[in-house]
């Protein structure tokens, strides 16, 4: 795992190249702290550049930025090809000669046999690389197929530059970060930057299995950018899936189904340095731990966060899990002040406006793990895949419910739900929850009825969804000058034509929540630490398996994630897991209450929102007051104004 940045410039005046690319690449030396390489040809305007994490094949041989054996392609690369000894056994029948051993030898030797489309649809990994085509004078720009590794570029006065993060964007002379004022709009709705954009102005990320193709040839003559193309297309991944569903019985989908994620976490367990996992006790994480552990010879090192808020610790779960399949426990009890005490770093760690709150004991248990290993894999993708969310289920119900009635009966109804407060209706559940067994009790049930109540006027079901996924529901009135565009959700050309609701909402948070919130949040927590997170429930096997089931082996009595759990069942026992979702999160409402409200009283001061100009400071203080009276919890979206308030501190913008 690495950091890669680059630049690509039809300006003829000379400049230092290695002093450019190594002040780019030392903003990431979090994502490659063993070694450093650049690479550059004057006369092409071209120049690469390199931070590494060794991870496979940690001799000199693994050096980047890398040339292909044939000497027409040069790579900087980040992520991990986890059949690249396949690909190497199959290069070796046309006597492709081998440097070394490392993955990113293979994947560069693939391209120069192949060609880099069909090497890429033979690639089973995480990767996002730049490739300089020597002899065509062309730069690609490649991500994987679920857009687990971050890819940016942006167009400067002097040509093309790209990055891992911004950060190594931002250390590029002369560019210009102005703040894209519509990009925010859209983050405070989904408390994310969603690609294609990104914060500033002129400046993208590549979308998850897309293709940049940049020619030197047109920047000189200074031709738009061409649009990316995709290599993997998850609408007709899922379209297919769907026409040629699978034709077994249940008990052959299960086997199937734990045949193909055995052989994607041995794939991810290959590694030449120390390796665990994060295991929270839920279903996803137990089951790429029981996974692990049943094929490795030694306990697998697991790792948990605890905290001793209410509602909020998982940790207990996770020991459980962890005593029976026999794992190398480590767990860590964190304190609210040690939590909090993480907070300054988010700017840093985020690189770009980010507001999942989930991203404090991400980044805890990344750093908790990095202590014993260097390489840790996790359990995300396993709702998006198997309807794990509970609008997954309980919107199809409450349209089923309701959506017969007029909106306008609707309407009032969910003003009548919403006249009491959630503190109120959390008061009534804590009461019934007294009889009822864990399993069922309902948590934070004030808040999911103000949340539900508000999907309830929507005129259809994708509206209920949509509202389920906004944090601000009119983003426009609190940006200045803010206009939302078109993102993955709304942009309907970019939808898979599905017949099951359900199946409708997995896929656009297949190609939106996942990539924008889920993974961006697991991979700059992770690479913040020189940790690298490995996702086996995202092989693209996985996937493509996933969308050849019907709904029902997905979600059945109220409950998503049917046939996961069924393989997990086989490993783990379901008293151990069957439990309530609870989330990774932390209690934020509770916090902007006491400890923190000092400073969110400072950095939401309405003169000073006045004076930097993004946000109308109205709505922003109205929820500010309702939320320290107690009247309401709108912690969501106030950490999302926070987040933005304390990334715009630390960029001195």
């Amino acid at each position: 795992m690495c950091g890669i940045a680059g630049f690509l410039s039809p300006v003829s005046t000379p400049f230092d190249y290695e002093r450019r690319l190594k002040s780019m690449a030392m903003t990431m030396v979090h994502r490659g702290p063993d070694d450093e390489g650049v690479w550059f040809d004057v006369q092409a305007g071209i120049g690469l550049a390199h931070r590494r994490l060794s991870i496979i094949d940690l001799t000199p041989e693994g050096h980047q930025p890398m040339i292909s054996f044939s000497g027409r392609y040069v790579i900087t690369y980040n992520g991990e090809i986890y059949n690249f000894e396949h690909i190497r056994n199959e290069l070796d029948k046309e006597h492709i000669p081998r440097r070394g051993h490392s993955d990113t030898e293979a994947l560069l030797a693939a391209i120069d046999v192949w060609g880099l489309e069909a090497a890429l649809n033979r690639f089973n990994g995480m990767f996002a690389f730049g490739l300089w085509d020597r002899k065509e004078r062309i730069l690609w720009l490649c991500r994987d197929r679920l857009g687990i590794k971050p890819l940016y570029y942006a167009t400067t006065k002097k040509g093309i530059v790209f990055g891992s993060e911004l950060k190594a964007i931002k250390a590029y002379p002369n560019f210009d970060a102005e703040i894209d004022r519509n990009i925010l709009a859209v983050y405070l709705r989904h408390n994310c930057v969603p690609a294609p954009y990104s914060i500033y102005k002129n400046t993208w990320k590549l979308r998850p299995g897309h293709i940049l193709r940049i020619s030197i040839d047109d920047l000189q003559e200074e031709k738009e950018l061409p649009h990316s193309y995709c290599y993997w297309d998850a609408g007709a991944i899922a379209e297919a899936g769907q026409n040629n569903s699978f034709q077994g019985n249940t008990d052959e989908a299960i086997e199937e189904l734990d045949v193909i994620l055995c052989d994607s976490a041995k794939r991810r367990m290959v590694s030449d340095v120390p390796l665990g996992a994060f295991l929270s006790g839920g279903i996803d994480s137990s089951t790429v731990v029981a996974l692990m552990q049943v094929q490795s010879r030694l306990p697998v090192k697991t790792f948990s966060i605890g905290s001793d808020a209410i509602g909020y610790d998982e940790a207990v779960y996770a020991s459980e899990v962890a005593r029976h399949l026999g794992t190398d426990h480590t767990e860590l009890y964190v304190s609210p002040q040690e939590a909090m005490d993480i907070i300054p770093l988010l700017p840093m760690v985020y690189d770009e406006p980010f507001s999942d709150s989930s991203q404090i004991p991400t980044f805890l248990v990344s750093k908790l793990a990095k202590r014993e290993v260097t390489v840790s894999l996790s359990g995300d993708g396993g709702d998006e895949l198997f309807g794990g969310y509970n609008r997954h289920f309980m919107v199809p119900q409450i349209w089923k419910k309701t959506g017969w009635t007029h909106p306008l009966v609707r309407t009032i109804v969910a003003k009548s739900l919403q006249s009491i407060s959630p503190v109120k209706w959390n008061s009534l559940f804590n009461n019934i929850n007294r009889f009822l067994p864990a399993k069922v009790q309902f948590n934070r049930a004030g808040d999911n009825i103000h949340k539900f109540s508000d999907t309830l006027p929507m005129r259809s079901p994708e509206l209920m969804y949509r509202s389920l996924c906004s944090h601000w529901k009119n983003p426009e009135n609190c940006t200045i000058d803010g206009r939302e565009p078109l993102t993955n959700i709304t942009n309907v050309d970019l939808h898979a034509n599905l017949a099951d609701f359900s199946h409708r909402m997995m896929f656009l948070d297949l190609i939106s929540y996942l990539p924008d919130d889920i993974l961006t949040k697991v991979d700059r927590a992770s690479m913040s630490v020189s940790l690298e997170a490995r996702l086996p429930l995202l092989d693209h096997r996985i996937v493509e398996f996933a969308w050849s089931l019907p709904v029902s082996m997905k979600i059945r009595n109220g409950q998503g994630k049917w046939i996961l759990r069924q393989v997990l069942y086989k490993y783990v026992p379901r008293e151990l897991v069957d439990r309530p979702k609870a989330g990774f999160g932390i209690p934020i409402d509770s916090w902007l209450r006491g400890p923190l409200r000092d400073w969110a009283e400072a950095l939401l001061d309405e003169s000073k929102l006045w004076q930097e100009g993004y946000f109308n400071p109205d709505p922003i203080r109205q929820k500010w007051e309702e939320h320290l009276a107690g009247k309401r919890n709108w912690s969501y979206h106030l950490w999302d104004v926070l987040m933005f308030q304390g990334w715009l501190e630390n960029n001195n913008l």
